[in-house]
């Protein structure tokens, strides 16, 4: 029993339930991974690179990168195995300023505008078989984010059970797309060797730094499955291994789903198209290959949001728990076992977003920024963790420690330096709306202090 369960269960307070396994683990990894990513940006990672060489390059290199970061996070859970992930590892390591400025991000950027971005896609998709004009496509994405809200509310094990079910659908889907792909292609001259010149062009550093945003955001995931720990059955075993089969699923799925697009439709016809994805299936079958994509990319999207509420919403309710946040957020619906409050917060930000935010391009690269930022810390987190060997016991260990981690935060550090030297105005303005935590940080620590001894605060 964690910390979190004895003080719950000494209390009597409802106490989250801990259902999941292997199973629920990689779904969770899976799904909220594959969302949006491989179907939305490689025509954007097209317009800054010039040959399908560079760019399977660049696939394999952020998978190799993110399987590393697979392992430090592999660790950070298993040595402190509880519901919040990241908050909890930053927290426990550097204290509650630097935990409440992670969990502030993770709601008011990181988290909500994935979700926003991918109702979009989905209303998009929909669209494809139901004519909406622009008010209906705003509601049904409004729509899209409030019924996955209700399902999480309703409890981990619906949430859960959708969650397997959509990411077998879309992982079996994209494998369909791959494999028949690369069978329907036979025959058809092979366009992976045509090249041509980057239609956009910020410098040689300017377009790598660029492309490669959109490479982690089609990643991006991985870190949440910690989020889930307090409702593992058994977290030092279910996180390392959902960590290893879900990433190496991914990296194989990434690579030959560029295969496919590059092979059916060269440089050109992949930065010519929106839909990659439909563009690829439409020339190799036709409009029922467009139906199929369209229900696949709405799946993988809906999944990804459902799996980012089972996830990013404990860190909300670990932030309230320990007096950094909304008090009303430290509740569990008593029926439900649900981090409930927490739920509705991450669904009304997430509409809020929906009606302010920009492009897709832009909502990615400032998220991705933000959450390297977060790798970095956490990547130090482990070093400090280790040091004090705090939570050791037989929790997971990083292999070749120290030097892995250290190659790996020295990547992080190049690339946010890089990026903020060739598109400084963006990443002011994504560190800017990360500082805009610090104020509140300081007027909640005065009212912990203040209360620390009296009620709650509300």
């Amino acid at each position: 029993m964690t910390e979190t369960d004895r003080a719950a269960s000494e209390s009597g307070r409802p106490a989250l339930l801990r259902t999941l396994g292997l199973a629920d683990g990689i779904a969770i990894l899976v799904g909220i991974t594959i969302g949006a990513g491989i179907y939305s940006t490689p025509q954007i990672i097209a317009g800054y690179l010039g040959s399908f060489n560079q760019i399977i390059s660049l696939w394999i290199a952020v998978g190799i990168f993110v399987y590393v970061g697979g392992l430090i996070y592999a660790e950070l859970g298993t040595r402190l195995p509880e519901a919040g992930g990241e908050y909890v590892y930053v927290s426990r390591a550097f204290g509650p300023f630097a935990g409440f400025i992670f969990g502030w991000s993770q709601l008011f950027i990181i988290r909500t505008s994935p979700a926003a971005g991918l109702a979009i896609v989905t209303a998009d998709y929909l669209g494809y078989f139901v004519r909406l004009s622009a008010s209906a496509h705003r509601l049904v994405a409004v729509a899209v984010i409030l019924l996955l809200g209700a399902l999480n509310y309703a409890g981990i094990k619906r949430a859960s059970l959708f969650q397997k079910a959509f990411t077998v659908y879309k992982t079996i889907g994209l494998f369909i797309l791959v494999v028949g792909g690369l069978i329907l292609v036979q025959g058809q001259a092979s366009l992976l060797q045509t090249r041509a010149e980057p239609t956009i062009n910020l410098g040689p550093i300017g377009n790598l730094v660029a492309a490669l945003l959109m490479v982690f955001f089609a990643h991006t995931g991985m870190e949440r499955l910690g989020y889930s720990a307090g409702e593992m059955k058994d977290p030092r075993k279910t996180i390392p291994l959902s960590l290893f089969l879900g990433i190496a699923t991914l990296v194989v799925l990434y690579c030959l789903t560029n295969l496919v697009y590059h092979r059916t439709l060269g440089m050109e016809g992949v930065r010519g198209n929106t839909v990659v994805a439909s563009a690829t299936a439409v020339k190799l079958a036709g409009q029922a290959g467009a139906i199929f994509v369209a229900v696949l990319v709405i799946v993988s999207a809906t999944s990804s949001i459902n799996g980012t509420m089972m996830t990013a919403t404990r860190a909300y309710y670990a932030m309230a728990r320990d007096r950094l946040f909304f008090r009303w957020l430290d509740h569990i619906h008593p029926r439900f076992r649900t981090p409930s409050r927490a739920i509705m917060a991450h669904c009304v930000w997430a509409i809020v977003i929906l009606f302010l935010r920009g492009t897709f391009e832009v909502i990615a690269a400032g998220m991705v920024f933000g959450v390297l930022i977060f790798w970095a810390l956490n990547t130090f987190a482990l070093f400090k963790l280790r040091m004090k060997d705090r939570g050791g016991g037989d929790s997971f260990r990083v292999p070749l420690y120290p030097v892995l981690p250290a190659v790996y935060l020295a990547g992080i550090l190049a690339f946010l330096v890089f990026r903020a030297a060739t598109d400084w105005r963006r990443s002011l303005e994504d560190i800017a709306f990360i500082a805009t935590g610090i104020p509140f940080y300081f007027f909640w620590a005065s009212k912990r202090r203040k209360i620390k001894n009296g009620p709650k605060l509300t």
